[in-house]
């Protein structure tokens, strides 16, 4: 499909102008400069239109092993994937001599760049301001990315471009379906790391620095011809620790994708264990209903790495009794040790997140646990669960039908430990409902 790119230096509104075109608050906007770090990508239908747009870091002159420089050469690449740039400047702050130096580069790539002005609200002529015919891009399109001003104009002037790629139609509908994956964790466990070895890329910027990574972002791609959809989170810190307003949202676009996922891989520092945070992590994975997967990295590092992992599983079972029978997967993101045995896991725990088991097995099953355990007495008559169905998939929900509302907790985690091992739903988050049925003498 047709591309675009929008690129500029930090803090002129790509953005902004990003959520706009997408039609939600996909991309993270904060007064700071800087706060994108990775490019994002997205499809669009703007009017008779279909593309896909791509989000940038901002452009600017940095060391060549500073982080600025990596997020530069993000855009660039970026760029390079596209089939039409648009260059976008502060309207407010004039021409700047690195933006005629970036405006040349591209210019270099033999590509289309379109020129556009940014927060022109209020009446800004673009072309008044100085020195702009020095971009050698032509005239600007004036914009309020803020405040959607000016996507009439930007339509018109794109039209041409993607009418002659074919970008004005649809895509044809891809029938196969698309799992969604969210990766989590702590700051530098190496969630990036291990996107770009999933993915066979240098897609996220990576570094020991924790807290590069500051949006969600998702990527489209296939592994063994499954299509996914992976979406690589910002580090999530203890709640007491989090004092700026730029992680605070990075952290709610985090659990925002967690919501949104089907499985959610934890990734956890092997040299670190399981920590308390990490925990909270999974119980937030758990409380959404989504399938829960535990990677191990940093594996490499390990005196002991048998002993060491076998701490951790037991600590992982002893901290989440609610998801039984959850083993993580050892992995090293830098060689790509254990990414087979990883998705695996991802895969079998999709397949059993939308498991869905027959009444009258569920039914049998539920006979015998009680004949093998029967239900406590309360008051002068004794519990009694009359049957069970399943109520829905994803992840898997079960109602009990008993004459009382009030089935002892006991009894529900009997119940719970027992459908594991019958059905083999290990490490599946599993919800159970108490029903009471009708009294047809009341």
């Amino acid at each position: 499909m047709f591309t675009i790119a929008i690129l500029g230096r930090p803090n002129v509104g790509k953005s902004s102008l990003f959520n706009r075109l997408v039609g939600r608050q996909k991309a993270l906007v904060h007064p700071t400069p800087g706060v994108s770090r990775d490019w994002r990508e997205a499809s669009v239908q703007l009017a008779a239109l279909n593309f896909n747009i791509i989000d940038t870091p901002g452009l600017e002159e940095a060391p060549p092993d500073s982080l600025a420089a990596q997020m530069s050469h993000t855009a660039k690449h970026a760029a390079e994937r596209a089939d039409l740039c648009i260059m976008l400047v502060d309207a407010r702050a004039g021409v700047l001599p690195e933006e005629l130096h970036f405006a040349k580069q591209l210019r270099q790539m033999n590509k289309p760049v379109l020129l556009a002005a940014n927060k022109c609200e209020g009446g800004i002529d673009p072309d008044g301001i100085d020195g702009i015919w020095q971009f050698g891009l032509g005239g600007a399109i004036p914009l309020s990315a803020a405040h959607g001003e000016g996507l009439a104009e930007l339509h018109d002037a794109l039209i041409e471009h993607v009418k002659e790629k074919g970008g004005a139609s649809l895509p044809a509908p891809d029938e196969r379906e698309e799992i969604s994956i969210a990766i989590v964790g702590r700051p530098n466990v190496g969630k990036s790391s291990l996107v770009n070895k999933l993915v066979g890329q240098e897609r996220m910027l990576t570094g020991e620095t924790p807290g590069i990574t500051r949006d969600a972002i998702d990527i489209s791609w296939e592994w063994n011809g499954q299509k996914l959809r992976l979406v690589d989170t910002a580090g999530m810190r203890r709640p007491s620790r989090i004092d700026e307003k730029l992680e605070q949202l990075a952290v709610t676009d985090s659990l925002k994708a967690i919501r949104n996922a089907e499985v959610v891989v934890l990734l956890l520092d092997a040299t670190q264990g399981f920590e308390r945070q990490d925990a909270r992590l999974a119980n937030r994975v758990i409380e959404a209903g989504k399938g829960l997967v535990v990677g191990v990295n940093k594996t490499d590092l390990l005196d002991k790495p048998g002993e060491q992992l076998r701490q951790i599983r037991e600590r992982i079972e002893e901290t989440l009794p609610q998801v039984a029978g959850l083993a993580p997967a050892p992995v090293c993101a830098l060689d790509g040790t254990g990414i087979d045995a990883l998705m695996e896991g991802v895969f079998s725990m999709h397949q059993l997140w939308r498991a869905r088991i027959p009444t009258a097995q569920l039914n049998q099953w539920l006979r015998d646990v009680i004949k093998a355990h029967p239900l406590p007495i309360r008051g002068r008559s004794r519990l009694r669960l009359r049957y069970a169905t399943q109520v829905d998939v994803c992840p898997p929900s079960f109602a009990l039908f008993c004459n009382r509302a009030s089935l002892p907790d006991s009894y529900r985690r009997y119940l719970m430990k027992e459908a594991r091992t019958a059905f083999g739903l290990q490490g599946v988050p599993m919800r159970w409902h108490v029903r009471v049925g009708k009294n047809p003498y009341a």
